[in-house]
């Protein structure tokens, strides 16, 4: 066998090689971040949820996720060992060196101008809770005058569309 047909294969291994020790690399670091977890420090888990290490065990650790709840989790289960500064910043919203950080609102409220108080034309449909002291008859009487109401006014926006055309109810626009 010649080199030029070994190449490809040599080539390969040698990358397989590299891959498989930059992620032990990884492992050792995440496994060593681990083991350096003490009591009182902030941390993350691969879940995503922020909580203050109570009790470091050898292959669990008590965690408390808010004031008086405890939890157990897995060491494996710890994604990130954070500073104070950090921890602080993210649970409790320290953020005393961002204060001329301009703030975004939480909601779009902001982003619209006021409310139009003057479009009382279009009919408003209302899904609150029905008045206390009103009864289903009393509700389904208001329900169809409003919708006696929406009809009569269709029809007379539909009458003045016609004779500003020149047309009359029975009559069809092509002549």
């Amino acid at each position: 066998m010649s080199l030029v047909t070994l190449l490809p294969f040599i080539v390969l291994i040698g990358a397989m090689f590299l891959m498989t020790r930059s992620a032990k690399k990884k492992q050792q670091a995440a496994a060593q971040m681990r083991d350096e977890m003490q009591p009182g420090t902030g941390i993350r888990t691969i879940g995503g949820m922020y909580a203050t290490v109570k009790e470091v065990h050898a292959d669990m650790v008590l965690l408390e996720v808010a004031p008086g709840v405890h939890a157990v989790y897995a060491k494996n289960a710890i994604g990130a060992v954070l500073d104070d500064d950090e921890y602080n910043r993210i649970v409790h919203g320290d953020d005393a060196s961002d204060s001329d950080t301009p703030v975004v609102p939480d909601d779009a409220s902001s982003l619209t101008g006021p409310a139009d108080t003057d479009s009382s034309d279009e009919a408003r449909i209302d899904l609150g809770k029905k008045p206390e002291g009103t009864t289903d008859a009393e509700l389904a009487d208001a329900t169809t005058e409003a919708k006696a109401d929406e009809k009569a006014e269709s029809k007379a926006e539909n009458k003045a569309e016609n004779k500003a055309e020149g047309t009359t109810d029975g009559e069809s626009g092509a002549k």
